[in-house]
């Protein structure tokens, strides 16, 4: 399994203004033709039984992600497209006979019916928008995680892979591991009893304490950067700030240190736990500069209490120089040495510490010297979609999932900008009680010409 932290490729943009009327007029002709959404209709669509899959972001993670799908014997590469043309090319070089676009809706409005699948690997501020592009089509999606750049899109995203039925799959991959099965499964075999508290960590640091740039660059000539840009605000390219791989720390482009790792390292305490919406979450950082995300935070959750929690659970995240937490802090002896990314459940009957990638560690060590842990076996998380898009099994990260802990996470990256105030969250409403200005960031407004039916 490729490391599932290289850096996401380049976004593959959306076209003009121009071109949009003719283009929104093929996809929907597409709809209207064919396929329907049904997982039967895509077996009997795809010759041979083979799933023809066409890829959005194909350098970096895109790469990665491209080279394992691909690796899947029933997977026909038909497509690949990106706004690079150097990465392109690199892309296709390995995939001959794939067909390549700068822009991913001229690709699905040309391509149609010829493509079972499509694979969003692009920097998070298009993750929505190309997977939402699909979704309408009918198409199965994968999409690199976070599944979204903002709370709104990851709702909407659920409930139209939900109502269509599609299967889809968000590119977490270490949820597959055998580690992080294990670990969900001794907490929810009571291992350690109900839990009270969850501590999450990342040393990384993906935020930006600097300035807006003073003056932009021309952009490398193989680098379409309105293309990139797709519907975030236009301004100048600055190198190095943005492409290929310093997006991420930009609040218009990326989600910070909580969207890249927190995603991950939150994902097995949510799902052991069995999590819904928080009832409020507030951040310890710098005051929010418009440009970047903090270099530094921490954040506090509160969400209500399930069957494998007190009454109510406390979680809070640390990243940058705040991470890892002190052991003393978090209940442990003072001379265990906390990992640089992971997580640390505190329950009723003893506490648990999951190291990112690694193998749970239970204290008190003696109270479980005796304990024998469940056999689980990896899964390979890429070959689980493709086998559920061709009708066997189901994926395990689907969208219905991904989306809440997507929303859940965003909310964090949200409270950045209001540090030490606290967002009470009405999730039916989608909308922070509180603090009514915080609302105005669970939905963002995409640029004009680049509106997506579903998310504008």
């Amino acid at each position: 399994m490729p490391h599932p932290h290289r850096r996401h490729g380049h976004a593959c943009g959306m076209a003009s203004p121009v071109s949009v009327t003719r283009r929104t007029f093929l996809v929907t002709a597409a709809v209207a033709a064919g396929w329907n959404g049904s997982r039967s209709r895509l077996v009997a669509a795809s010759p041979g039984g083979r799933l023809r899959t066409a890829h959005v972001g194909v350098g970096g993670m895109g790469s990665a992600d491209l080279g394992s799908i691909a690796s899947h014997p029933q997977v026909e590469v038909a497509a690949l497209c990106d706004v690079d043309q150097g990465t392109l090319e690199k892309a296709a070089a390995r995939h001959p006979h794939a067909r390549t676009f700068r822009d991913f809706r001229e690709m699905l409005a040309t391509l149609g019916d010829t493509i079972d699948a499509v694979v969003v690997s692009t920097p998070d501020h298009t993750h929505a928008p190309a997977a939402m592009s699909a979704l309408n089509l009918g198409k199965a999606v994968y999409c690199q995680k976070p599944l979204t750049h903002e709370v709104h899109e990851a709702r909407q995203l659920r409930r139209v892979a939900e109502t269509k039925g599609l299967v889809t799959q968000m590119g977490i991959q270490v949820h597959s591991s055998a580690v992080y099965r294990r670990a969900a499964r001794m907490i929810q075999e009571g291992v350690i009893g109900k839990v009270s508290h969850v501590h999450a960590w990342s040393s990384k640091n993906w935020g930006y304490d600097g300035a807006a740039p003073a003056n932009g660059q021309a952009p490398p000539a193989a680098l379409d950067w309105n293309l990139w840009l797709g519907t975030a605000a236009t301004r100048p390219y600055t190198a190095g700030l943005y492409h290929p791989g310093n997006w991420r720390r930009m609040v218009d482009f990326g989600t910070g240190t909580l969207g890249d790792m927190g995603v991950h390292i939150f994902d097995t305490p949510f799902d052991a736990l069995e999590l819904t919406a928080p009832r409020w979450v507030r951040t310890t950082c710098r005051p929010p500069t418009g440009v970047g995300h903090p270099e530094r935070n921490v954040v506090e959750y509160e969400f209500p209490g399930t069957a494998h929690t007190a009454s109510s659970l406390r979680w809070t995240w640390y990243d940058g120089a705040d991470a890892p937490p002190k052991s003393a802090d978090v209940k442990l002896p003072e001379a265990v040495k906390l990992p640089d990314q992971g997580s640390l459940f505190i329950g009723e009957g003893g506490v648990m510490l999951l190291p990112h990638i690694g193998e749970a560690v239970l204290f008190p060590e003696e109270r479980f010297a005796d304990y024998r842990r469940p056999d689980v076996p990896d899964v390979n998380h890429y070959h689980q979609w493709v086998d559920a898009c061709l009708g066997t099994g189901k994926t395990s990260a689907d969208f219905a999932y991904a989306g809440r802990l997507t929303e859940s996470l965003l909310l964090g990256v949200v409270a950045n900008r209001f540090p030490g105030r606290t967002l009470t969250w009405n999730a039916e409403a989608l909308a922070v009680v509180d603090v009514p200005e915080a609302t105005t960031l669970i939905r963002r407004t995409y640029r004009d010409g680049f509106q997506v039916e579903g998310l504008s």
